[in-house]
């Protein structure tokens, strides 16, 4: 199922459970069927559908919303070692951690409102009607290194177009995890017939909006003071990269 597919469950209670699945998260089985008061049968029967028709998947005893989790990909990078895959919930809270450790620096706010999103919901995958998200991160051992995070509207004039934010945390900057997170974000959207994605980042972000132009993103707007930071008014420039 791509993520631009409309959700068409065929039945009530499957529309309800994928419901459940999607607002909580990475969820066990019998937590599902105590919470809708479904008989075990039923609730087996339900996932079954669900999971042959490419809405959910099962990961042990628990069940996820079904983005096909693609390759873990560990390269090496000057002298780290690290491993760029999907994000899971089990990484919520570091990734919270980390966006915000970006943000904080004053230079990213479209990443702010993503960290909060996420804080929020206490969901990392989103795929439902109105709104859907993809995450990849990169982990250096056991550290969350950095992020790329796809907001991907449903509405039907807007499908095509994706907003993307990517940050590296402070410590591991210079080693080519950034660059690497945001063209598996970009090759992913290209892949499901994404045509464009959005950025937008303060003026004073020079080395973001240098880091972006160098892979072929462009200004598109410049919005006049659109961020006041510490008092001061900053404009807000709005990138852009075409997929096709």
């Amino acid at each position: 199922m791509e993520v631009t597919d409309s959700l068409n469950f065929g039945h009530k209670d499957r529309k309800d459970i994928y419901e459940y699945i999607e607002r909580n998260g990475t969820v066990r089985e019998d937590e599902v069927r105590r919470a809708l008061n479904f008989e075990p049968a039923a609730l087996g029967a339900h996932l079954t559908v669900l999971r042959r028709d490419g809405y959910i998947r099962k990961v042990g005893n628990h069940v996820e919303v079904a983005y096909a989790p693609g390759e873990a990909e560990t390269v090496e990078l000057g002298d780290l070692d690290a491993t760029i895959r999907m994000a899971q919930n089990v990484d919520l809270e570091s990734l919270v951690d980390a966006i915000h450790e970006v943000a904080d620096e004053g230079r990213y706010i479209e990443a702010e409102t993503v960290a909060d999103l996420l804080d929020h919901e206490e969901v990392v995958l989103r795929h439902n009607d109105v709104n859907s998200r993809m995450v990849f991160v990169a982990t250096v051992g056991d550290e969350l290194a950095g992020w790329v995070h796809l907001d991907l509207p449903e509405a039907e004039k807007l499908s095509h177009t994706a907003v993307l934010t990517v940050g590296t945390r402070p410590e591991f900057r210079g080693n080519g995890i950034g660059s690497r997170l945001l063209d598996r974000g970009v090759d992913w959207a290209r892949e499901r017939g994404f045509e464009k994605l959005y950025n937008s980042i303060p003026a004073t972000n020079e080395e973001a909006i240098a880091f972006l132009e160098g892979r072929g993103w462009e200004t598109e707007a410049v919005r006049d003071g659109h961020y006041k930071i510490d008092g001061d008014y900053v404009d807000e420039v709005m990138m852009a990269v075409s997929l096709r």
